[in-house]
């Protein structure tokens, strides 16, 4: 008699099949509606959304679940399906480790000369490079108008800011993790707005995660080495977080953005960064606006003239 530890080489079988039959329903849903493009992660967390429904659990019940299934399982039964209709390739990773930081780089002339000539009224940064590139991979950034940088950019090119402080409510948009690399992420960001010149009142805001969304959405969330006591901890400007988040991440977990279902990722991306939404135009406002037309409205035609443009505010 097997104890329940020792695997079996049925047992290994079934478990291939159920795993490849979750794979099969993540791909079928990570990419609806629509044909959204995703990366790897966002398809392994669809995979344990599936392995683990938490869909009828209320939100006010705070729950993040660990992963149900090793990343290396689900390598291996996605080397098993083959090819994945818009899954995005993996982001190669630059060598920063061989790179001499102190030494920051001039930044690179725009084919456009006048390119920082212009106002800029929101910017995003993304602390994943994956997911700038799904961000961009769905054109999120022709959608909001808005420029999608990573960290590799910082310290923001000086007149890249100096474009933002044209505008006034200009804003730095920051979408990070659920974790202190995420937190300490904005500090970093609201620290080299700061300093370049022209800054004026540009404002950064936080975009998420934090550990209560987390939570609220009930992300699964790995669990990591714990951080360093000794270290900088938590930037000051999170004060806000609650202990129990602060103990959450002392723990040393986290929770990612690829977490977040695609879909919903993209819609609150474009909601957030776009800001409050124009009221619908209806028929109403339409006729209350031909009131105020100015010229080149409908042609008229009066009695003995004939068809011309006339302004119709005489």
């Amino acid at each position: 008699m097997t104890s329940p530890t020792t695997s079996t080489p049925g047992g290994d079988g079934i478990r291939a099949r159920l795993l490849d039959r979750a794979l099969a329903t993540a791909v079928s849903r990570v990419g609806a509606p629509g044909r959204i493009r995703f990366t790897e992660r966002q398809l392994y967390y669809e995979m344990c959304r599936v392995l683990r429904p938490l869909g009828a659990v209320p939100r006010r019940v705070p729950v993040t679940p660990a992963a149900p299934v090793r990343y290396e399982r689900f390598e291996e039964a996605l080397r098993r399906y083959g090819e994945v209709p818009g899954l995005l390739e993996p982001v190669p990773v630059p060598v920063a480790e061989a790179e001499d930081r102190t030494v920051q780089a001039p930044p690179r002339e725009p084919a456009e000369p006048d390119l920082y000539d212009y106002g800029l009224p929101r910017l995003l940064v993304c602390q994943s490079r994956s997911v700038a590139r799904m961000l961009l991979a769905n054109d999120v950034h022709l959608e909001a108008a808005c420029p999608v940088l990573t960290p590799d950019g910082l310290p923001l090119d000086p007149r890249l800011v100096a474009g933002l402080g044209r505008v006034d409510g200009a804003t730095v948009h920051v979408l990070h993790d659920a974790s202190t690399a995420g937190l300490a992420l904005v500090a970093r960001v609201r620290e080299s707005v700061a300093s370049a010149p022209g800054a004026r009142a540009v404002r950064v805001a936080s975009m998420g995660l934090v550990p209560r969304h987390a939570a609220a959405l009930h992300l699964t969330s790995p669990r990591g080495p714990a951080p360093d006591p000794e270290g900088p901890g938590l930037p000051t400007e999170h004060v806000a977080l609650r202990p129990r988040e602060r103990d959450w991440l002392a723990e040393g977990r986290f929770a990612e953005v690829e977490a977040v279902p695609p879909a919903r990722l993209l819609r609150t991306v474009l909601r957030q960064v776009r800001g409050p939404r124009i009221p619908s135009h209806s028929i109403w406002t339409g006729l209350r606006e031909l009131r105020a037309a100015g010229f080149m409205t409908w042609p008229t035609n009066r009695p003995g003239e004939t068809r011309r443009y006339e302004d119709t505010r005489r």
